[in-house]
């Protein structure tokens, strides 16, 4: 207050922190608790005023009374402050952590979508979340996970909630209340007839009361909702993780959910093979891939995908297994009713799925039964038939029996030669400039990898690549074709001026 009075040489006006300190302080007690005292002050206080690290009192109000009266004013406005939390949400929850989509204080049920993706649901501020049994939080995230709007909810298995500590509640609806008091003070300057000194110091507060928002939007919104079921004659239980770290929002709740296993990006196909067999999965032989991404994404006994995509890179995982008959599965592209028997059915080797819904994933056993029934089999070769693979026809007395006279007249058997494996395969195929990358890959897995397996083969791919350019050339690309195809050691390249 002494330092308050104005002295004819000095510079500025007030007296600086340290020098309150110094006349303050008695010996033993910690100076920084003086400080925090002052900063405190210089929030409450009407006639205070504060400039950088100068304060000194004034014979006219502050602006700090303002903030005040206009941030209680706001406590009969939830909604302004529900909304600037909103705002706050959306814009940390831009990192979206491994959830295929975020919902953001639904209202209701109805506003959360029933897909078979990953997703978080935030809960609103009036939503808070206790330890109490009957918490808000958990009756609302109990009622979206049942129900969208009048109807049953399908798929539950894919919704996780966030929700705000309802004792936390309390700093961050005061910090935003501050934060909206100042922000509005600092918008009305010209029409309050703010001085440049109460300019800066709406300026000042408005920081420090948004840095304060932003420390505690994350310590509010701390409690994580999983529902789980152990098996599918259990009920469904919540569990409850209080989220910790520097991250956004949604990558402290998805690394959560994966370290407690609740949220799984990569299966691998024995996995896979393992819920088929012990809830069961299988509908009968077989069970088709959309069928199973449904399972997945409805039945919480099951584990939590990100994405119907990790069932169809499972199947992919379970195809390739060196012991599929054990721990993988075989696949068909479809099932002839009329035959009994699958179409397209491919067993022990990595297939290209190009329908990530219609094919099936076949039981071993059924597989390799349909295999060994459609199996060719090959003539017999009577024994003394000689090396050269010959086979004896029946003996008969008349033409077309497959007898011939001898020198003596008798009939004596002849020999047939049986057909030769092929020795060599050729072929050429045109692909779409557009899209080589995804021809030759179908080229090489449908064709060159079935030709590669067999023992000692040779297998030779050639590209040839011919370009007709009517318009010609231009030089620059004369050059990078031409390095290109060097680089790349091409046996045969180059361009070719017409005729004329």
């Amino acid at each position: 207050y002494l330092g308050s009075a104005p002295t004819a040489t000095a510079a500025n006006r007030g007296i600086e922190d340290r020098r309150i300190k110094l006349g303050c302080v008695m010996p033993g007690e910690p100076p920084a608790v003086f400080g925090d005292a002052m900063r405190r002050l210089s929030t409450a206080a009407t006639y205070l005023y504060v400039d950088g690290s100068r304060y000194w009192y004034g014979t006219q109000p502050t602006v700090t009374k303002l903030a005040e009266d206009r941030a209680e004013q706001l406590r009969r406005d939830p909604d302004k402050i529900a909304e600037e939390i909103g705002k706050r949400l959306r814009s940390d929850l831009k990192s979206q952590g491994d959830f295929r989509r975020i919902h953001i204080t639904p209202q209701s049920g109805a506003d959360v979508a029933d897909d078979m993706d990953a997703r978080l649901v935030v809960l609103s501020v009036e939503q808070p979340y206790s330890k109490d049994a009957s918490n808000r939080a958990q009756a609302a995230a109990t009622s979206i996970l049942e129900a969208r709007g009048n109807a049953p909810r399908l798929y539950r298995n894919t919704l996780s909630f966030l929700a705000v500590d309802q004792t936390r509640l309390q700093d961050l609806d005061e910090a935003v209340r501050r934060y909206c008091a100042w922000k509005s003070i600092h918008d009305d300057r010209n029409m309050l007839n703010l001085d440049p000194h109460q300019v800066r110091q709406a300026e000042t507060q408005m920081a420090a009361a948004e840095g304060a928002v932003i420390a505690r939007l994350p310590e509010a919104f701390q409690w994580l909702l999983v529902p789980v079921q152990v098996d599918p004659s259990a009920i469904v239980t919540w569990e409850v993780f209080r989220l910790t770290g520097q991250d956004a929002l949604a990558l402290r709740a998805s690394k959560k959910l994966k370290s407690e296993e609740l949220l799984v990006h990569v299966m691998a196909g024995t996995r896979l093979r393992h819920e088929l067999d012990s809830v069961p999965l299988w509908r009968g032989d077989h069970v088709s891939l959309g069928q199973l991404q449904e399972d997945f994404a409805r039945y919480q006994y099951l584990p939590r995908l990100t994405s119907p995509e990790v069932v169809v890179a499972a199947v992919k995982d379970g195809l390739g297994q060196m012991l599929w008959r054990e721990e993988g599965f075989a696949y068909a592209d479809g099932f002839d009713e009329s035959a009994q028997q699958y179409r397209g059915l491919r067993c022990g080797r990595p297939v290209h799925i190009i329908d990530d819904r219609a094919g099936l994933a076949v039981k071993p056993t059924i597989a390799l039964a349909q295999e060994e029934r459609l199996k060719p089999v090959p003539a017999p070769i009577p024994e003394g038939s000689g090396a050269y693979g010959v086979t004896v026809t029946a003996a008969g007395g008349n033409a077309g029996s497959g007898l011939e006279e001898g020198p003596t007249g008798g009939q004596v058997p002849f020999l047939t030669q049986a057909r030769p494996a092929p020795l060599r395969y050729y072929g050429t195929a045109d692909l779409d400039p557009s899209r080589v990358g995804r021809d030759a890959g179908r080229i090489a897995e449908e064709v060159i990898a079935h030709l590669s397996g067999l023992m000692n083969a040779e297998v030779k791919v050639t590209i040839e690549i011919e370009a007709s350019l009517p318009e010609g050339v231009p030089e620059n690309v004369l050059r990078t074709v031409t390095e290109n195809s060097r680089t790349l050691k091409f046996t045969v390249s180059g361009f070719e001026k017409s005729n004329e």
